[in-house]
């Protein structure tokens, strides 16, 4: 169902039936992709559809890092993915961003609806498994003020770095083009 962008008020109920209506692809569990470049309006976005799926929320930032960009990915799948398709629960260590270290253990127990919220949560390697992928559409110069509002000024490097990064990947992963649906992220006030 490839839909095209549906706009800040998209019915939340209605993704959510969408979602229900798919077969869990991970095990016993509904793994959900919320994607799109930073400042997107992705993790605003996924907070509420897990709130209304009544999922549990996954940020792929608990395992990306300032000099980990995209390269993670074997992480999450060690910790969380592969032990939830077994059907045993999932156990990560979040990234603390502020103190660049691994910070405190989650669990994630098998079954029901999985929201993995972030940059590449939709990429090729997992695209199987995703019972639906929703790609977050916003304009380049929207997304980086956002980033710049709640990172620092002083971060803009990374901030540059970071979206070609993110360019990169998503031109060689096309995820844009394999995803369910794509939502508008833009004139969001609650991002």
């Amino acid at each position: 169902m490839n839909c095209d962008a549906l706009g800040p008020g998209v019915d939340f109920e209605a993704v959510a039936a969408w979602i229900a209506a798919r077969p869990p692809r991970l095990g016993s569990m509904r793994l959900v992709a919320v994607d799109g470049p930073g400042g997107a309006g992705k993790s605003t976005y996924a907070r509420r559809l897990a709130d209304v799926c009544g999922a549990r929320l996954v940020h792929t930032d608990d395992f990306a890092s300032q000099d980990n960009p995209v390269g993670w990915w074997p992480r999450l799948e060690e910790q969380l993915l592969r032990p939830l398709a077994a059907e045993r629960g999932g156990r990560y260590q979040r990234w603390d961003w502020n103190e660049r270290a691994l910070a405190e253990w989650h669990e994630v127990e098998p079954g029901g609806t999985l929201v993995l919220e972030g940059v590449s949560s939709a990429r090729a390697t997992v695209r199987d498994r995703l019972s639906f992928a929703i790609w977050i559409e916003t304009p380049r110069a929207e997304r980086l003020a956002r980033g710049l509002a709640r990172d620092g000024i002083e971060t803009r490097h990374l901030w540059d770095e970071w979206m070609v990064a993110e360019d990169e990947h998503f031109e060689v992963d096309r995820t844009r083009e394999h995803v369910d649906l794509i939502v508008s992220g833009s004139d969001r006030t609650d991002n």
